[in-house]
């Protein structure tokens, strides 16, 4: 049986079947299924599955054939319609760069690869790596091969049968209050300025703050939503810029209250704009004319300018060095140091659960230690300790003078 999956275009869906010729070379044919993609999903997984049984090819390859390393190259094209660009460039780069150069050298087939295989390149990668990125390659692993098992191509997937390893818990840098007025003071005037502040106050990830567009400040009812964001990624060897109006989980999507000062500040960047706009006349770049976070000449200050820029601005004024997202962390251990709920600072964060942000950011919040253990000693009448038998007399009086023979 040919691999195949569905996919939706214009409105319809479409069944993709992927084969391979005499030559081995990998093949797609797509056939429409005429079917409008509300409602008629159950019908066209169906009409799927017949293509799949029916369909011949000139040469269909055999599972028992198929080295696991073609099969994930076979997977990486099918995947590129069912993720988001920068999902598909992450998966590109770690099986292009890393999956495929271990695996290839000992050719395994697909369904001959064993758990023990998986778990061995999982132990040799751990020599190297953190285990947060072995983690996204047994994510990869997984995924693909569980689509192998969806396909028929193999009956389970051994990468289920894996314990993955075990993140490490993150502990974030932060800045305190002192330290960040200076930064402040530092990045005053500079081009970084506006972005450091929206990630100190308002805790935005470094896609939200390029991402800030215009329409989404609302000035009668001071509100600034969080909504579009703004990446890069490497794809097939070239830097991509990726400007989405998602944000990274849909609680990330989120409405903040606009404060006076920032009011004032972002009324002072659109006039500038506008004025820098005439200035520069037709020289003035208008593809990013609805971002908030441009140059002099309307270009968007890119995802990686932050992450370059921001550490040369803290060497240059002696700063602690931290990384531009530790503003977020810093945002988070500000608040918390001002008596904010933990599920308010998750809000405010635009955290997709509580888990989140309590597993980040419960070291910091020992003020609320501090105020259960205050509210067992008023709640609970404790017994005032005891002096030891024979301690009392003991004590010497330290007014006493010392009397001399």
């Amino acid at each position: 049986m040919v691999a195949g999956h569905l996919q939706e275009k214009k409105g319809l869906f479409y069944i993709v079947l992927s084969y391979s010729d005499r030559d081995g070379k990998r093949k797609t044919k797509w056939v429409p299924t005429g079917l409008p993609i509300k409602g008629n999903k159950r019908k066209a997984e169906t009409m799927l599955q017949e293509a799949r049984k029916t369909f011949v090819a000139d040469y269909v390859p055999v599972a028992e054939d198929m080295l696991f390393v073609d099969y994930l190259t076979e997977w990486l094209e099918i995947a590129k319609g069912s993720v988001a660009l920068t999902t598909y460039a992450s998966y590109s780069s770690m099986v292009k760069n890393t999956i495929i150069p271990y695996f290839k050298p000992k050719e395994f087939t697909l369904i001959g690869l064993q758990p023990r295989d998986i778990q061995e390149f999982y132990t040799q990668q751990l020599k190297r790596v953190k285990a947060s990125s072995v983690i996204h390659y047994h994510v990869i692993i997984h995924r693909a091969l569980k689509y192998a098992v969806r396909t028929d191509l193999i009956p389970t997937n051994p990468a289920d049968k894996i314990d993955r390893p075990k993140m490490e818990r993150f502990v974030g840098s932060f800045y305190d209050s002192d330290e960040m007025n200076s930064l402040f003071e530092a990045a005053a005037g500079t081009r970084l300025e506006l972005p450091i502040l929206l990630g100190a106050f308002y805790g935005l990830r470094r896609s939200e703050v390029i991402g800030l567009k215009w329409d989404a400040i609302d000035f009668a009812n001071e509100t600034i939503t969080i909504r579009h964001t703004v990446t890069t990624c490497n794809l097939d060897g070239k830097q991509v810029l990726v400007a989405s109006d998602t944000t990274k989980t849909k609680s990330s999507m989120r409405t903040l209250p606009l404060v006076q000062v920032f009011k004032e500040r972002l009324l002072d960047v659109k006039a500038k704009q506008e004025y820098n706009m005439k200035l520069c006349g037709r020289s003035y770049n208008k593809e990013y004319l609805g971002y908030i976070c441009v140059d002099e000449m309307g270009n968007i200050l890119k995802p990686g300018y932050l992450t370059t820029s921001f550490p040369l601005l803290l060497e240059k004024n002696g700063l602690r060095k931290i990384r531009f997202h530790d503003l977020r962390h810093s945002c988070a251990s500000l608040l918390l140091a001002n008596g904010v709920p933990m599920k308010q600072i998750q809000e405010w964060l635009g955290h997709s659960d509580f888990s989140t942000t309590a597993n980040i950011y419960a070291h910091l919040d020992f003020n609320s230690k501090i105020s259960s253990a205050q509210a067992m000693i008023t709640g609970l009448k404790l017994p005032e300790a005891q002096p030891a038998m024979g301690m009392t007399a003991a004590l010497p009086d330290e007014t006493a003078k010392p009397v001399l023979s």
